[in-house]
């Protein structure tokens, strides 16, 4: 019986998304400020969104940027302080017709606790950001 999030050749993987009453540039705006990227990402220092930066946060983790395209979506390899293996996010920002999905999608990850780990982690970023972003919807 094949695992929850089990890929033919990517590891595990492990998607989030919510739709936000928003505009993208509102979305967007946010998760690419400070406070944003302190969010999802962590980080509290200023990021130069190019190819190939690489960043660790305070907590230890190392990221590096692969994909940038504002208004649209992120790809970072990322290793958290505690891993052997890197994974990939993808960060993407939608359209939709009530507003605005965000998603979280990674892949490369270890195993089933990996997976599990990160989507714990993913649906309490988007529960943060849904807080900010309610707040400026009314």
């Amino acid at each position: 019986m094949e695992s929850t999030g089990k890929t033919k050749d990517a590891g595990y993987q492990v998607g989030v998304r919510r739709t936000f009453p928003v505009t993208v540039h509102d979305a967007w705006d946010y998760l690419f400020s400070e406070k944003g990227i302190q969010t999802w990402l962590g980080y509290h220092y200023e990021i130069k969104w190019q190819r190939n930066q690489q960043y660790t946060t305070k907590y230890g983790t190392h990221i590096c940027i692969r994909t940038y395209k504002d208004l649209s979506h992120v790809r970072l390899k990322y290793q958290k302080k505690d891993w052997d293996n890197n994974s990939t996010i993808q960060l993407r920002v939608l359209y939709a017709k009530t507003g605005t999905t965000i998603s979280f999608h990674q892949e490369k990850l270890l195993d089933e606790l990996q997976r599990n780990e990160m989507k714990t982690h993913w649906d309490r970023v988007l529960h943060q950001i849904e807080k900010h972003l309610n707040k400026k919807a009314h």
